[in-house]
């Protein structure tokens, strides 16, 4: 039930948060509408101009985010100590040019992104990384494959190290 609950959430945030991020404009608010549409098939509307924000109570933190909240491309620039599963740790950097590299394995070259607030590592030699936010730290997410979801070979710390300006 809680899972059902969550895709809800997050279905309906993924309808919502356009419309916020698109409302912060004020040529784009400028006519436009919020639309409320209930379960039961009651709906109120509301001017996108007298909109000041969107607050969900009792939404789950990670579904609660305003796009604002997320992290930038900018704050993964530099290099992260991550966990490689036994213990140890190896290390990443990530370019602004968005090449990354490691210093761990016989091929230390991938490229990377930023995807809904985490950093996607695509590794030359067929593996991919995700570091994102868990609660209040950071993890590395192994995955042998490019769906960057669903059960994780191995998840580990992530520790940001050094930065980059950028």
């Amino acid at each position: 039930m809680q899972k059902r609950i969550g895709v809800l959430w997050i279905g309906f945030l993924g309808v919502l948060l356009p419309l916020y991020a698109f409302s912060a404009s004020p040529k784009a608010s400028e006519g436009q509408t919020l639309v409320i549409v209930l379960k039961n098939g009651k709906q109120q509307s509301f001017a996108m101009a007298d909109v000041a924000r969107i607050e969900f109570q009792g939404a789950p933190s990670t579904a609660a985010a305003a796009p604002g909240d997320l992290p930038s491309r900018g704050h993964f620039l530099g290099k992260w100590a991550l966990g490689t599963g036994n213990g140890d740790d190896f290390y990443v950097t990530l370019e602004a040019s968005g090449d990354a590299s490691k210093n761990i394995g016989s091929v230390h070259h991938g490229t990377w992104t930023v995807v809904n607030g985490e950093a996607h590592i695509t590794w030359d030699e067929g593996s991919y990384d995700a570091i994102r936010r868990v609660g209040s730290k950071w993890e590395k997410f192994w995955y042998p494959d490019a769906s960057f979801s669903g059960k994780p070979n191995n998840v580990t710390g992530a520790e940001h190290i050094e930065s980059k300006p950028i």
